[in-house]
C-alpha cells in the first residue's frame, strides 16, 4: 500500500455498500476489520462467503478473507480510520432517523485516538456529519474535534457519500469520482488520501454539508425524472395510448430522454433521499415533494389495475371466488438482477395483493426464501411454475425474464415494458 498512514481501517456496516468497500480496501493492501450487528452476516464473511448478491463480490471476499486481510466481528476495534456505512431510514412523517449513525458513533468512540479519521458514508440529511461529530465529542471529551478546534483537531471527520450502481458496485467503487466533504480542509485531504488507495476516479473536495446535499440532489434529480415517466404512464393508460411506444417516439427528439416508467421507485436511496431535503426545507422543496408523492402513489395504481383484471376474471368464471384467483408476480427486488428488497415497490405490491386473499406466486430468482412480511398465501416459485396462473404481473425487468410469455395478453399487466420490447 502506497499510503502508510492507513494500515488498518474499521468499516462499520457490512451491507450493500460497506462490505464491497471493506473488501476493496482489503484487496489493495489495507487490513480491514468489518463490523456489523448481524451475527449471521459476520459469520458468513468470516467463512469467506457473502450474505448479499453482487456480481464478483463472493470471489473477492473469499480471497481477502483467506489472505487474512478482511475479518468481521460485531464490535469495533482500534484502527487508523473508521468508515460508517449504516442505514439511514426515516421515521413517521418522513423525518430522517439517525439512530444507526448514533449507535455506530457511540460504538467506535471508545477506540478513537489522536490522528484518527472518521468518514460517514451513509446517505444522510444535511447536518448529519456535524451531528456525528457532536456525538463523538460527547463520548470522548478528552479529544478535540473539528467543530471545536478546526484544523488543529485530534480527530478528522468527513462525509463521502457512495454513488455506485447495484450490480456494478465493485467496478464503480474504483472508477467513479468521489465527492469528499471534510469538516475542515485537513479532514478532506485525509479522506482523499484514504480513498486514493483504490479510487481511480477523481476525489473532488468540498465541505461536509455540500457533500451531503450532493448525494441527495443526485437521487432527487433521478426521482423527479422517474416521476415524469410514471405520471406519463398513468396518463397514457387513461387515454388508451401505448406509453412504451410514445416514449420511444418522443426520445427520437435530439434533446429529449424520457426514462422508463415502472411500478414505483425503490431502494434505500431514491425512495428515501428526497425526503431528507423536504424535511429540511418543506416550504421550498415543492417539486421534489410532488415527485416523491407521484412515485409513492404508483404501486396503488398498479394494484388497482390488477383488481380490474381480477374482477374481469371472476366475471368470466362465476364459479370461482377471489380465493381461487392465482396471480404470478414476476420480481420482488427494487431493480433488475439484484436481491435487494429495500423499499421495493414490487414487494409492496405483492404484499398488498396477498393481503386481499389472492393466491400469489412470487417469482424472484435472486432470493432463496420469502421475507417474513409476506403472508402464507404467497409461494416462491420458478419462472416456469408461474406460467399457469390466472393473472400475470411483471414488476421487475430481471434479465432471466427475457422470454415471451405464452399467455393471454388480456391477463397480463406489464409494469416494465419487457413484453413490449419483445414484440
Amino acid at each position: 500500500m502506497e499510503n502508510s498512514q492507513f494500515r488498518h481501517i474499521c468499516v462499520i456496516g457490512l451491507g450493500y455498500i460497506g462490505l464491497p468497500t471493506a473488501a476493496t480496501f482489503a484487496a489493495h493492501g489495507v487490513k480491514v476489520t468489518g463490523v456489523d450487528v448481524n451475527e449471521y452476516a459476520v459469520d458468513m464473511i468470516n467463512q469467506g462467503k457473502v450474505h448479499i448478491v453482487e456480481p464478483d463480490l463472493d470471489a473477492l471476499v473469499k480471497e481477502v478473507v483467506s489472505q487474512g486481510a478482511l475479518s468481521a466481528q460485531t464490535t469495533p476495534v482500534a484502527a487508523d480510520a473508521y468508515i460508517v456505512a449504516v442505514p439511514t431510514p426515516f421515521k413517521e412523517g418522513h423525518e430522517p432517523d439517525l439512530k444507526y449513525i448514533e449507535a455506530a458513533s457511540k460504538a467506535l468512540a471508545p477506540f478513537l485516538t489522536a490522528g484518527n479519521l472518521v468518514i460517514l458514508e451513509s446517505t444522510s440529511p444535511v447536518g448529519a456529519t456535524e451531528q456525528m461529530a457532536e456525538w463523538l465529542s460527547q463520548a470522548r471529551p478528552d479529544l478535540s474535534f473539528p467543530q471545536q478546534a478546526g484544523k488543529q483537531a485530534d480527530i478528522r471527520i468527513a462525509h463521502c457519500p457512495e454513488r455506485v450502481l447495484p450490480g456494478k458496485v465493485l467496478q464503480e467503487l474504483i472508477s467513479n469520482d468521489r465527492i469528499v466533504g471534510g469538516m475542515t480542509t485537513k479532514c478532506s485531504q485525509a479522506a482523499c488520501d484514504l480513498y486514493n488507495v483504490f479510487v481511480e476516479g477523481s476525489c473532488v473536495i468540498t465541505n461536509a454539508r455540500t457533500a451531503e446535499m450532493c448525494k441527495l440532489t443526485e437521487n432527487s434529480f433521478r426521482d423527479v425524472n422517474i416521476a415524469f415517466a410514471n405520471e406519463l404512464s398513468m396518463i397514457c393508460d387513461k387515454l388508451d395510448i401505448d406509453v412504451w411506444e410514445l416514449i420511444a417516439l418522443a426520445n427520437r427528439h435530439p434533446r429529449v430522454n424520457i426514462l422508463q416508467p415502472g411500478p414505483g421507485v425503490g431502494g434505500h436511496c431514491i425512495a428515501v433521499d428526497p425526503w431528507f431535503i423536504v424535511s429540511k426545507t418543506p416550504d421550498e422543496a415543492k417539486l421534489i415533494r410532488t415527485a416523491r408523492e407521484v412515485n409513492e402513489s404508483k404501486p396503488e395504481w398498479v394494484i388497482a389495475k390488477v383488481n380490474e383484471k381480477v374482477i374481469e376474471f371472476l366475471r368470466d368464471h362465476p364459479e370461482k371466488s377471489i380465493k381461487d384467483v392465482t396471480i404470478a408476480c414476476y420480481g420482488l427486488a427494487f431493480k433488475p438482477d439484484i436481491d435487494d428488497l429495500r423499499e421495493s415497490p414490487a414487494l409492496n405490491i405483492t404484499k398488498k395483493l396477498a393481503a386481499q386473499g389472492l393466491n400469489i406466486l412470487a417469482i424472484e430468482p435472486n432470493i432463496n426464501k420469502l421475507p417474513d412480511s409476506l403472508s402464507g398465501n404467497t409461494k416462491l416459485v420458478s419462472i416456469e411454475e408461474g406460467l399457469n396462473s390466472d393473472i400475470y404481473l411483471l414488476l421487475v425487468k430481471h434479465s432471466c425474464f427475457n422470454f415471451k410469455l405464452k399467455i393471454n395478453s388480456e391477463r397480463l399487466i406489464d409494469c416494465t415494458g419487457l413484453i413490449h420490447q419483445m414484440v
